[in-house]
């Protein structure tokens, strides 16, 4: 339960996110708006860190180099969404960019990639993205 509450609200604050980027990318630029985010979400994210005090700092040496790229991700994330909101709009950038999640995460389970165990992926699954496929074609027209 507490897991599907935080993807939701995952979700939720990514469409938000996606909105006030694109108004402000308006404003002064898209580059300079996902430079703006990346570092008041990390502002953000210090402040919390140093207020609940949690984790020790040691453990950031077990932290393999390859997964520090996350944050450069995030850039691309912020970027790519506010060019998508303004040509496609919300419904549509939010739609494509689940399924792209999901279809990546396919592979990634697959695969085992991350440290994760493989997982077989059958039927159902691929019937399932094919679905939101034609609920996004069914949507643009």
């Amino acid at each position: 339960m507490k897991g599907s509450l935080f993807a939701f609200l995952g979700g939720a604050f990514i469409t938000l996110q996606g909105v006030a980027n694109s108004r402000i990318s308006q404003d002064i630029g898209t580059w300079k708006t996902a430079t703006i985010t990346q570092l008041i979400g990390f502002l953000a994210a210090f402040l919390i860190l140093l207020l609940i005090r949690n984790g020790n700092w040691r453990q950031f040496k077990q932290v393999k180099p390859l997964y520090l790229t996350g944050g450069t991700f995030g850039s691309i994330v912020v970027f790519t969404n506010i060019v998508a909101i303004q040509h496609i709009g919300v419904t549509l950038t939010i739609a494509a960019l689940l399924i792209a999640q999901l279809s990546l995460t396919f592979i990634i389970d697959s695969k085992g990639w991350f440290g994760g165990g493989e997982q077989k992926m059958e039927l159902p699954q691929f019937i399932g993205i094919g679905m939101m496929v034609v609920g996004v074609l069914i949507m643009k027209f």
